[in-house]
């Protein structure tokens, strides 16, 4: 093996998640570290391929960009891309759950195995598609990477792979800080510093929002709002049976900036989850002097560890009393904050990177 590898550039052609994120950063950051000569980094290389839909966002990538056609979208992905690559030029690297199932030489990240754990947050033909291909994939690539421990125990348990077949590569969270605070959003919702609850505006079963609806409806946090962002609106709770209180606010899709100053100005950040994979959100805000509330599920205890409040994911009345302590003791809501950045800044895309490299010198048995 000759250390080239090829990014799986995909994802660049759709609108942006948290899967996504990881796989720009890890990537940028890893390229950085071959271009700085790092030598953790030495004797790799790294090029992404791109289908044509992807091209426009390229210029978001630090590495070379060479487009591959045809097809695109899935097609692409399962079709093209294994095939059209010269033979060869690089193992494949799939930072985003799927890879082509034709390849054998190639790593893929499997964030995740929320499918399994939480089916009802996903379309019937989603379940079905990651069903099918992620055991193949398990199978035929040369190792799988995944973001936490939690994940990898996940991942064994469903059967994908051994545990000595899957590395554990901790996401990083400093691109919150790359971005300056636009408070425009803040000011077009009127929203007040610490007088909000931030939260995702997810339906997806496992963010269970639902529980901070509940807790809002409660006449305890009338003073306060909840704000939600994301893709989400009011229609789209009510339709998956949920009646958003008078006091929740919906942001709709954010800019980073504006992400950074929502989460600033906040009194905290709401993260119910009842499984996560690693758990983005809560370690954006702590980076930013944001406490958060977590529920002790998945991931959140391995990644926010004691710098997160710990509130159950089902009682409605807990999350009351935790959002209510913050708003009335700023003591205890200082010393979270301090927790909390001081947790988060041990999470960076360079350390993630260097782990990275290690895991890819070492399967291509780099010197």
């Amino acid at each position: 093996m000759n250390g080239r590898f090829l990014l799986n550039g995909k994802f660049l052609a759709a609108e942006p998640t948290g899967v996504h994120r990881v796989a720009r950063e890890l990537a940028n950051a890893l390229a950085d570290l071959i271009a700085d000569g790092h030598p953790a980094a030495a004797g790799l290389s790294l090029d992404a391929l791109v289908p044509r839909d992807a091209v426009g966002r390229a210029g978001l990538l630090r590495v070379p960009v060479r487009e591959l056609g045809p097809f695109t979208h899935i097609p692409w992905e399962q079709g093209t891309l294994p095939l059209r690559r010269r033979a060869g030029a690089g193992t494949l690297l799939n930072l985003c759950n799927i890879g082509p199932v034709l390849a054998r030489d190639a790593v893929t990240m499997i964030h995740d195995v929320q499918v399994v754990l939480s089916p009802g947050s996903y379309r019937r033909a989603f379940r079905a598609w990651y069903r099918a291909l992620q055991p193949i994939i398990a199978r035929r690539h040369r190792l799988l990477l995944t973001v936490s421990d939690y994940s990898k125990a996940q991942i064994v348990a469903a059967g994908l792979a051994p545990a000595e077949r899957i590395a554990v590569i901790r996401n990083g969270v400093d691109h919150v800080l790359a971005a300056p605070a636009d408070r425009a959003a803040v000011t077009r919702l009127g929203l007040r510093p610490g007088g909000y609850v931030l939260g995702l505006a997810s339906t997806q079963v496992h963010k269970n929002i639902a529980v901070l609806m509940a807790a809002f409806a409660d006449p305890a946090l009338d003073g306060l709002k909840l704000v939600l962002f994301g893709a989400a609106d009011r229609a789209d709770f009510a339709a998956a049976g949920l009646v958003p209180p008078d006091n929740v606010v919906f942001a709709g899709r954010l800019s980073d900036g504006a992400v950074r100053a929502l989460m600033e100005d906040a009194l905290c950040l709401g993260f119910p989850s009842m499984t996560e994979g690693f758990g983005l959100p809560p370690l954006e805000a702590m980076l930013l002097g944001c406490p958060a509330l977590v529920a002790p599920c998945g991931a959140l205890p391995e990644v926010c560890g004691d710098a997160a409040a710990s509130v159950p994911p089902h009682e409605p009345a807990a999350w009351v009393s935790a959002i209510a302590r913050l708003a009335h003791h700023e003591g205890h809501r200082t010393e979270l904050a301090r927790r909390g950045r001081a947790r988060a800044a041990r999470f960076t895309w360079r350390a993630a990177a260097l782990d990275l490299a290690a895991v890819l010198r070492e399967l291509d048995r780099v010197p």
